[in-house]
């Protein structure tokens, strides 16, 4: 049984089992704090996360236990996954206040690995076809990322990648960046509210990513929400009636159907000297009907990638059923504690 120790770790105490030695502190936010930390005795390090408040209001609590369950589920090389979760001792749930994460240990996020060299093509086809492997299996279980960008992706020099996902998207070895920027890959049928949104959302997301590795600049560098329209429609053209007919909201629908007639860019010419499969499966990708969109499962048999598939690889990208049916549960604080407890006992 190990013992725990407390740290004092950017002006906060941190309490951990002395299995583990704290390096250094990366960063944290809102979403909770995260520190580098070495196993002792050894060379291997691992981001440990202490989420902020966790138990504070409902909300809290829930989002809480949401992230241990879907880290707890995940398990593909290209997805981050829990190495650990405890909480210091409690000697009741009153006491129960602190919950602790420990995950894979990433060197950069592939915001700042893509600025820091210049990326070939083989390289660029190596990092997509891991993004949509994980992709696909984060799919396959029913959930949708919804915040794909590339400071939620993890790449070690080796070049392996993993999605960072739950509110682990900042578990880097480097320190934290204030790159957001998550409008920029925010998918059509969420900038103009049209209905129920699907894995194609995410697809999109990989879509802008991969023309950000390819040019080394964000292709939808929006402003704000109007100027991200703007930007949007200068290089997809005015939505067509199909996707028009689907917004739910009046004003969207309106608002489309009175804007100037665009024409969709061509792409080969966008992307000039671009290998031409490249160009092809990112306009797949950037489909403006979701419904017509290319899925994960078959980007990565495209042309441009298809030569990366191992036969064992259909097998490990598939997931089992995530059960998201606590979703639609109204708790009080107590309760949510006492499912997180639960959760980190039978981990």
């Amino acid at each position: 049984m190990s013992e725990f120790v407390k740290v004092a770790v950017n002006e906060r105490l941190w309490e951990f089992p002395d299995i583990y030695e704290f390096v250094c502190f990366l960063g944290g936010g809102s979403f909770g704090q995260v520190a580098k930390v070495r196993l002792r005795g050894t060379e291997n390090y691992v981001a440990m996360k202490r989420l902020m408040h966790p138990f504070e209001r409902e909300e809290d609590a829930k989002g809480a236990y949401r992230e241990i369950r879907l880290l707890k589920h995940m398990n593909h090389r290209n997805v981050i996954s829990l190495l650990n979760v405890f909480h210091p001792p409690a000697h009741n749930m009153m006491d129960f206040q602190q919950v602790y994460l420990v995950t894979h240990l990433m060197d950069a996020d592939l915001h700042r690995y893509s600025r820091s060299k210049k990326m070939s093509d083989h390289e660029i086809r190596i990092i997509l076809y891991q993004i949509l492997r994980g992709l696909k299996y984060i799919h396959s279980a029913g959930v949708v990322h919804r915040d794909l960008k590339p400071c939620n992706i993890a790449v070690n020099g080796n070049s392996e990648v993993r999605i960072l996902d739950f509110g682990l998207s900042r578990m880097c070895a480097d320190k934290m960046t204030d790159y957001v920027g998550t409008l920029w890959y925010r998918a059509p049928e969420i900038i103009f509210l049209r209905g129920q949104y699907t894995k194609a959302i995410d697809v999109w997301s990989v879509g802008c990513i991969l023309a950000e590795l390819i040019t080394g600049r964000v292709l939808f560098p929006g402003e704000n929400y109007p100027n991200q329209i703007r930007c949007l429609i200068d290089i997809i053209g005015t939505p067509t009636r199909e996707f028009i007919t689907g917004i739910s909201m009046e004003k969207s629908r309106s608002y489309l159907e009175r804007y100037p007639l665009r024409q969709r860019c061509d792409f080969h010419h966008l992307f000039m000297g671009t290998d031409v499969q490249a160009v092809d499966l990112m306009e797949k990708m950037l489909e403006i009907v979701p419904e017509k969109r290319i899925t994960a499962a078959e980007a990565m048999l495209h042309p441009y990638l298809r030569d990366l598939i191992e036969p064992h690889h259909h097998a490990e990208d598939t997931a089992p059923v995530y059960d998201q049916n606590f979703e639609n549960l109204v708790l009080p604080v107590k309760c949510w504690k006492e499912l997180v407890a639960n959760e980190i006992r039978n981990f």
